[in-house]
């Protein structure tokens, strides 16, 4: 099953679009007229508020760039929230989270845990997309401590609203906006206790970073430890 799920990213990722300028800008102009702006300021009092506010978020630069603000999805009230760090290429076309290359992982990940994807909401940690040009290419790039603590805005209002049991952070960007100061994930891995909302924190790996792992015997180990870190988070929730 891993190689399967390693081959169907392998085409994705050689098959990934990278966003022309004009159709991002067209993209962005169809959000930006289908709502009308509102204040940041104003407490989102459910998850279409957060959706509506994240699509006009002015909170740090990265909007200026992205081509839309990629809000969560899932159940209101999901026993487990999944975070990522921030949407990739095909994530900020899409405006859906996770469904690129490392949403093809995670869902095979999840599908092998027995933790179907429908039982999460899933969200980052960053809602804009962090790029650099390089020719035609949007390479990602990491969001800085700064544009993780703006966007907490963001993540704080989504846990409020579904108040999740668990909360699974997807790598160190995710884990600090969970947390709330920088942590190693190899140091955390797990379950990393109590939040002060009452939700546990249980941190792994990002589904991205399996995919950077040239050596097949090593990446394939890094999979299975990355199933099993999703059974155990799914069974903390009851």
């Amino acid at each position: 099953m891993v190689a399967q799920a390693q081959h169907r990213t392998h085409a994705m990722v050689h098959a990934q679009p990278t966003a022309p300028p004009a159709r991002a800008a067209k993209i962005a102009a169809r959000q930006a007229k289908a709502t009308a702006p509102m204040s940041s300021e104003a407490a989102p009092q459910d998850l279409a508020a957060v959706v509506h506010g994240v699509a006009h978020c002015r909170r740090c630069p990265l909007w200026r760039d992205a081509t839309q603000g990629v809000s969560g999805e899932g159940p209101a009230g999901a026993r487990l929230m999944l975070v990522g760090e921030q949407p990739g290429d095909q994530e900020d076309l899409a405006g859906h989270p996770f469904v690129g290359p490392a949403g093809a992982i995670l869902n095979q990940a999840l599908e092998e845990a027995g933790a179907p994807r429908a039982d999460f909401y899933v969200t980052n940690a960053v809602k804009h997309f962090k790029h650099e040009l390089r020719g035609k290419r949007r390479l990602h790039k990491t969001p800085n401590a700064g544009e993780v603590q703006a966007c907490r805005w963001w993540l704080d209002a989504e846990r409020r609203l579904v108040r999740p049991k668990v909360i699974v952070a997807l790598g160190a960007t995710a884990a600090q906006g969970v947390i709330g100061r920088p942590v190693s994930v190899l140091k955390a891995r797990g379950d990393a206790g109590l939040l002060e909302d009452g939700a546990r924190a249980f941190v792994t790996v990002h589904p991205s970073y399996l995919l950077r792992i040239p050596d097949a015997a090593a990446k394939a180990e890094a999979y299975r430890d990355f199933v099993r870190d999703l059974k155990a988070a799914y069974a903390l929730a009851g």
